[in-house]
């Protein structure tokens, strides 16, 4: 299949989830055993969609890393299980490790305390030219930093900065950071992999009797469970606030993992689709050089030869 071909069938996959303007917004709204017409006998279909569009990945990135105009920013946000690992493992497979950069965020450090809670993503913000992917990010301080106050009062804030308005505030910050990276080409797509509580539950009772899969169960992941609800709110604030023309959220239904990253990759073609990505066109000074290399390397084979 053709790259324009792969990009006119992108959009109309990744489009049903993507969410522009938050103030209507509702989690309850979105299913997350969704997977549009296709069925549980169509996974074939998807698996094999998913790889022609592996492919295309590769091809654009390519021109954008040649390019060396934009950035990409995609940010995975999602419950314990949800499959960010296994989306950002498969869709990514076929990008050339040199043009992408992976970082997991995990419990900041003394030292991250010590700053503002931006600063330890902004220190990994992608190059021109690459594609970068937060498995977690700084949407953390409006998920679970909000369910669990505890972990504000670590952040050594002042403490007449800590109001009713700050989860309001936060949401502004982050919505005028993501503007400015806009403005200087980055482009940034957000990812809420929306799992069920069923399915996370089926999914922890897997690893728990998969003896190769026990080493990703951690007590703690149980333990949030009971605060379900406190982050289903969090996560439909957070998107209802945070979700712009220039930083779109894509509320992806992760309950079928092959529909999941069929959703992620259509989406990230989308985003690159719309750059007119291309390989950098050579000068005629440019041309020229080359000509002379080209015929010095002719010489030399030549010598070569009457050797």
């Amino acid at each position: 299949m053709k790259l324009k071909e792969v990009i006119q069938k992108a959009r109309p996959l990744a489009e049903p989830f993507r969410v522009s303007d938050g103030s209507k917004f509702r989690l309850k709204h979105v299913d997350p055993g969704d997977t549009l017409q296709l069925k549980s006998e169509d996974k074939p279909l998807a698996k094999e969609a998913l790889a022609i569009g592996v492919q295309a990945l590769t091809t654009l990135q390519d021109m954008l890393y040649a390019q060396d105009r934009w950035a990409v920013l995609l940010i995975f946000q999602a419950m314990d299980a949800a499959g960010k690992d296994g989306a950002i493992k498969h869709v990514m497979s076929g990008v050339n490790p040199q043009g992408c950069q992976v970082f997991s965020f995990k419990s900041p450090t003394s030292e991250d305390l010590d700053h503002d809670y931006l600063w330890r993503c902004m220190k990994c913000l992608p190059e021109r030219g690459r594609i970068g992917i937060f498995n977690r990010s700084y949407y953390e301080e409006m998920l679970v930093v909000r369910v669990h106050p505890e972990f504000l009062k670590a952040q050594k804030l002042p403490p007449e900065l800590i109001s009713k308005k700050i989860w309001d505030n936060r949401a502004k910050d982050i919505r005028n950071f993501e503007h400015y990276l806009a403005r200087n080409g980055v482009v940034v797509r957000k990812f809420f992999l929306h799992l069920s509580k069923a399915e996370q539950q089926k999914r922890f009772l897997a690893r728990l009797d998969d003896p190769d899969k026990k080493w990703k169960f951690s007590t703690n992941d149980a333990k949030e469970r009971g605060y379900w609800d406190d982050y289903m709110n969090a996560y439909e604030e957070m998107i209802r606030n945070t979700a712009t023309d220039y930083a779109p959220w894509y509320v992806v239904p992760a309950d079928n993992k092959w529909f999941t990253r069929v959703v992620v990759a259509s989406a990230v073609i989308d985003a690159l689709s719309s750059l007119n990505l291309a390989y950098p066109k050579v000068d005629k000074a440019k041309q020229k050089e080359l000509d002379a290399v080209r015929h010095a390397l002719m010489v030399s084979n030549d010598h070569l030869g009457a050797g």
